[in-house]
């Protein structure tokens, strides 16, 4: 399963907001999630998928961005 079907599904059971509703390029808070709601999403990946994201990832406004960064850090615990 790719890094960004995971977020979906966070999204999906978190939000209850259907992953074909969202465009991943596009900016999470410009789709219907506030600023408090992206911050407790982060933090709920972080739990989900038992990872740690960089500081960098506090800029990261779209999923698709958010995806691969996932997968550099998903990369990173596996070397």
């Amino acid at each position: 399963m790719s890094s960004l079907q995971d977020l979906q599904n966070i999204i999906r059971d978190k939000y209850h907001i259907e992953p074909s509703a969202l465009d991943p390029h596009k900016p999470m808070r410009e789709q219907g999630l506030d600023s408090l709601a992206v911050a407790e999403f982060l933090f709920e990946v972080e739990d989900r998928l038992g990872l740690t994201l960089p500081d960098e990832y506090q800029q990261l406004d779209t999923l698709a961005g958010l995806a691969e960064l996932v997968d550099r850090v998903r990369a990173k615990q596996a070397a």
